[in-house]
């Protein structure tokens, strides 16, 4: 992966996803995951994250735990991954693979999908410690 394009990032996404158990693969399947240069500014503007480095991911949908039989769904379930962003941190980090960094992301996007909060999420995840 010489140039780190959205290709590069889309095929470490794309990696991590076929590497996730074969449940929670399945579970997954219908959400869409987009690779983009920089968070949308409509996006910085909904979460006030005024600095878009900030923003590393970002899952867009109804999570699974609030998902009715009877909703009209208006648009798929989209996990975004912002290339920039995510190519900051792996470079100020410096200790991590960038496919790491990237499955990370992925991983952490996914749990809003299937309904935790950023709360649970940081009970199991030992990533910035």
């Amino acid at each position: 992966m010489s140039d780190r394009s959205p290709p590069d990032i889309e095929a470490l996404a794309q990696a991590a996803r076929d590497a996730l158990p074969a449940p929670i693969r399945a579970a997954a399947e219908g959400v869409i995951v987009q690779v983009a240069d920089w968070p949308p500014a409509e996006f910085l503007r909904e979460l006030d994250i005024a600095d878009p480095l900030d923003l590393t991911g970002l899952y867009d949908g109804i999570p699974l735990t609030e998902k009715s039989l009877y909703d009209q769904v208006m648009s798929p379930d989209m996990i975004w991954l912002f290339r920039e962003p995510i190519l900051a941190e792996w470079r100020d980090r410096g200790d991590v693979d960038l496919a790491d960094l990237v499955a990370h992301v992925l991983v952490h996007e996914f749990a809003h999908h299937f309904g935790w909060s950023d709360e649970d999420i940081a009970t199991i995840d030992r990533w910035w410690e």
